[in-house]
């Protein structure tokens, strides 16, 4: 279990120094290369890594620009993150190696996600597609469990589900806008819901199954309005105006309702449900 265990640390940090690398380019529509300073200067071998870069003194590019601290933080985020999912799964020796590869994948992603959300309010295709046929080769070629990975059939269903309920509150957000634009004479452009979020709802339904995804949901709306509250509480006590149409980003909830539903779903029914 310890080498398991180290061998996913090994993993993680170089996956998270993957998705620095995704993160800075792929928001940007350029193909991933060599990591690189703020300044386009490519980083030592190295410095490649962000954890590397600041335990060497290599955070600092020749012209003085600095590596932000989302570069340890990603890394550091991604192990930790996989090794709670693998102590929540308990007893590894009774999965199957291959559905353990396809859950460190969807860590992996939904910190990708999350990442570029919040830094540029996207949610990219060219991340969603790819992911979205992993879920469905995962749905095939893994073993179904209850609460654990779905069959195609619950997978796909997932997957409708999400994008159907999401899509009817990114159609609803694009008429409200409509009709507050209309009646107030205002120029509002950001919807509540993008239609990234509606990708990501069916991402994480074919990841869940339609059973999970819709206790998914329900966390992600409660999180997201909790993530509201405190956001316009501390713009209050901070002294800064905060305005009720400002569009702040849901992918970090729905990743938190996957993430959760996905590690912990026996945990979040036996909370909510008492079974």
């Amino acid at each position: 279990m310890v080498l398991i265990y180290v061998l996913t640390g090994l993993a993680g940090l170089i996956a998270g120094g993957v998705i620095n690398v995704l993160a800075d380019d792929l928001p940007h529509y350029r193909r991933p290369h060599a990591p690189r300073y703020p300044d386009g200067t490519v980083r030592p071998i190295t410095a490649w890594l962000g954890v590397s870069a600041f335990l060497l003194g290599q955070r600092v590019s020749p012209s003085g620009d600095k590596l932000s601290w989302r570069y340890p933080f990603t890394e550091l985020s991604t192990i930790l993150f996989m090794w709670i999912g693998l102590a929540a799964k308990g007893d590894l020796t009774a999965i199957e190696p291959l559905q353990v590869f396809f859950w460190m994948f969807y860590v992996v992603i939904l910190i990708l996600i999350t990442v570029i959300d919040i830094e540029h309010r996207l949610i990219l295709f060219a991340v969603i597609i790819p992911s979205t046929l992993i879920a469905v080769a995962d749905s095939i070629m893994t073993v179904p469990s209850p609460g654990s990975n779905p069959n195609l059939e619950s997978a796909l269903y997932g997957g409708a589900l999400g994008f159907g309920i999401f899509f009817m509150l990114y159609l609803g957000g694009i008429l409200y806008l409509y009709v507050v634009n209309t009646l107030q004479g205002r120029n509002i452009q950001e919807v509540a819901f993008g239609y990234g979020d509606v990708m990501l709802a069916a991402l994480s339904g074919l990841i869940l199954g339609w059973q999970s995804l819709v206790v998914a949901m329900f966390i992600t709306v409660f999180l997201g309005a909790l993530g509201a509250v405190i956001w316009l509480g501390s713009r209050r006590i901070m002294g800064h105006s905060a305005s009720k149409f400002a569009a702040l980003p849901y992918g970090p909830y729905i990743v938190a309702g996957t993430y959760l539903l996905l590690f912990f779903s026996e945990q979040v029914r036996m909370t909510l449900y008492g079974w």
